[in-house]
């Protein structure tokens, strides 16, 4: 333990003296030469010495998420998988790596059962980014409009354009349920991954309240409101209650 103190120290000496000196690209590199070295806690020091200057990015959140789940922190590392999936939704790496830790979370969250048409719309949505999805939705609309204007603009009855018309309408409708759900997850609903190894999730805003239920790091809950030192959130089984702000962390 005070070999690896006097590591992170001396990482965090190094950083001090050089800041100026080196371009966050650089110690982008230096940081993925730690984590090659199996140097992880040091490696994370120099991954967040990069953000802090500024930098976000798919790579970097998602190195910084593979060393903090190296490390066996694995509520940070899911937040940082988290943090890159959304900059980078449909990269291979990211959703395999965010699967396999997720895979932990749901060993330890025994009798907590996930909410399936929740993770059904969430799957479907989580490979595009909104922008996809809303130029897609409104292409199917302008084809949609042209076929109404064939059927009944120029009276058009033939079966390809009535079957076009049913196709267009229903991919329009669906399509617009995705965008809409994939909208309210990634820019209106407040989301945070529980980072602490214990975390008690109460029925009040108060250490007073009485415990709803025991949490796992790595859980992702829904913000719903806040109290003072407390977040009001929606786990995905629509289990709610009361969390210390410092046990979560927002994605």
């Amino acid at each position: 333990m005070v070999r690896l103190l006097l590591s992170i120290l001396a990482t965090v000496l190094a950083l001090s003296c050089a800041v100026g000196a080196q371009t966050a690209e650089e110690y982008f590199r230096q940081g993925n030469d730690l984590f090659e070295a199996k140097e992880y806690d040091s490696a994370i020091v120099v991954y967040e010495t990069v953000m802090n200057l500024g930098l976000e990015s798919a790579p970097l959140y998602f190195n910084l998420g593979n060393a903090y789940f190296r490390a066996g922190d694995l509520g940070r590392a899911i937040l940082y998988y988290h943090k890159a999936r959304k900059l980078d939704p449909d990269d291979p790496d990211i959703i395999g790596n965010l699967d396999f830790a997720e895979r932990f979370t749901s060993v330890q969250m025994e009798g907590v059962k996930l909410n399936p048409i929740s993770s059904l719309f969430e799957s479907i949505v989580r490979p595009y980014q909104l922008n996809t999805l809303a130029w897609v939705t409104s292409a199917f609309f302008i084809l949609l409009f042209v076929l109404l204007t064939v059927r009944f603009g120029f009276n058009v009855r033939g079966i390809l354009v009535r079957s076009g018309l049913t196709v267009a309408l229903v991919l329009v409708i669906a399509l617009g349920l995705l965008t809409t759900v994939k909208y309210k997850h990634d820019y209106r609903t407040e989301m945070a991954v529980i980072v602490a190894d214990e975390a008690v999730v109460r029925t009040g805003p108060s250490l007073l309240s009485d415990k709803e239920l025991d949490a796992a790091p790595g859980l992702v809950v829904e913000i719903l409101d806040e109290s003072g030192d407390f977040y009001n959130v929606l786990f995905e089984n629509k289990r709610r209650g009361w969390i210390e702000k410092n046990l979560v962390a927002v994605i």
